[in-house]
């Protein structure tokens, strides 16, 4: 669970962004109509679901022999500026506060694809996961399942308020320009 430190950080910066949120919001009325969150259950500290909010992203769509569309057919422009510039999960400090996500840790997963990884998904559990991580500021979409889970350990493994601060400061330069990779080890 993060600390009341993290948490009161959090709740601060909600206030600051109300304005932010609410343009958020407004801009994923008009690009996408209802509903304007998404809202899932995912995997918390020791495998314990939570649901996470963040803002939506992506239409619901069909092709007319009913299959769903790629992921990329149905991410309009602005779902994917939101997600670019990670706007899209500002609201992940409502979950911070709240006590189920940390600033920082590994990017919290659905409880069926922790389950699968077995002892590295306990292992991995171990930790809060958190709004922004290690395996996020290197690369993220340009990294596979495993190389973003050997970044997520070796995060585990050599976490620190410092290496916290070098993180949360990194995902301003991603946000700002977009994924690369920054740090990487471990892969």
């Amino acid at each position: 669970m993060p600390g009341l430190a993290s948490r009161l950080f959090a709740a601060l910066l909600l206030f600051a962004a109300a304005p932010l949120l609410a343009a958020i919001a407004l801009i994923v009325l008009i690009g996408l109509g209802r509903p304007i969150l998404f809202v899932q259950t995912r995997s918390g500290l020791n495998q314990r679901p939570f649901r996470l909010y963040k803002y939506r992203t992506m239409m619901t769509g069909r092709t007319r022999e009913g299959r769903i569309l790629s992921d990329a057919e149905r991410t309009p422009p602005v779902g994917r500026i939101l997600r670019r510039t990670r706007a899209d999960e500002l609201l992940g400090l409502v979950n911070v506060v709240r006590g189920e996500l940390a600033l920082v840790g590994p990017r919290p997963l659905l409880p069926e694809t922790l389950d699968a990884m077995g002892e590295l998904g306990r292992r991995r559990a171990r930790v809060a996961p958190g709004i922004t991580g290690w395996a996020q500021i290197n690369g993220n979409a340009l990294l596979s399942n495993d190389q973003k889970f050997a970044l997520d350990i070796w995060y585990i493994e050599n976490r620190s308020p410092l290496l916290d601060a070098r993180i949360l400061m990194t995902t301003i330069l991603v946000a700002l320009f977009g994924e690369r990779i920054f740090y990487r080890r471990s892969v």
